[in-house]
């Protein structure tokens, strides 16, 4: 199983991005998916979760701002962030809770 993730980058405060993660997972509309941060120094948390039904959970510091998503018929997951912060600076993964971890993309948000 592969989860690729992309659509990480540079922003400044205030500003959004959209990440993706393509899954080879079949058939992917069952399982639930995840995105996950790790700041420099800081451990991995959970940002938010999707069930196969599209029920939506979010960690406390990212209500309001970020929305997770799916398609699936691309087989994708979306987390769209708004209203970011410097302190959303992270390495974002994708992950399936079933099949395991996509690799990270690099959001960086400066002041």
């Amino acid at each position: 199983v592969q989860l690729q993730a992309s659509g990480g980058g540079l922003v400044q405060a205030g500003g959004s991005l959209r990440l993706s993660c393509a899954a080879s997972i079949s058939p992917f509309s069952i399982y639930s998916m995840a995105w996950h941060r790790q700041a420099p120094g800081k451990e991995r948390e959970l940002v938010a979760t999707i069930s196969s039904g599209g029920r939506t959970n979010y960690a406390d510091s990212v209500k309001g701002r970020f929305t997770i998503s799916r398609d699936n018929a691309k087989k994708t997951v979306y987390l769209q962030m708004d209203n970011l912060k410097p302190e959303d600076t992270a390495v974002y993964y994708c992950q399936s809770p079933t099949f395991g971890w996509g690799q990270g993309t690099l959001v960086t948000v400066s002041s």
